[in-house]
């Protein structure tokens, strides 16, 4: 049926749901390997952002080094949508936003930096990789 996708999607963690940020640290998301995916998604979801100025900046790096020592940020070509669409501010409460990659480069990872921010601030994420070499994918996935 051509409504599979459970078969041909692989979800791996981003960012933990963890307990609030409550200053300007950084996430940094797991490094996803894309070996063996031609798509990938970076999803964001927000929960309570309880500062009423903070603003929160995202940003995707790829490299080929295993350990992203090679991190570089790619041309806006490589990416669908954009860092400043997946960046979000103290007012967006409860919403999901996403990030595509479609370079070539073999390992990403995404970085959300806070600015101002001094209340609670739930933040988590999520990789999708999709368009498997080899399908179906893992379930649970590895």
């Amino acid at each position: 049926m051509a409504r599979d996708i459970h078969n041909n999607l692989h979800v791996r963690r981003g960012i933990s749901p963890a307990a609030a940020t409550v200053d300007n640290t950084p996430w940094v998301s797991q490094i996803a390997d894309l070996q063996g995916y031609e798509a990938a998604e970076f999803v964001i979801l927000t929960g309570g952002l309880a500062d009423a100025d903070a603003t929160f900046t995202t940003l995707l790096e790829h490299g080929d080094a295993a350990n992203l020592s090679d991190a570089a940020t790619p041309g806006a070509d490589l990416l669908l949508g954009t860092a400043a669409q997946a960046s979000f501010l103290f007012s967006d409460d409860d919403k999901v936003f996403k990030i595509g990659y479609r370079g070539p480069k073999r390992y990403a990872r995404v970085t959300i930096t806070p600015a101002a921010n001094t209340g609670n601030a739930f933040v988590a994420g999520v990789w999708i990789l999709g368009h498997p070499r080899n399908a179906p994918t893992s379930n649970p996935p590895a």
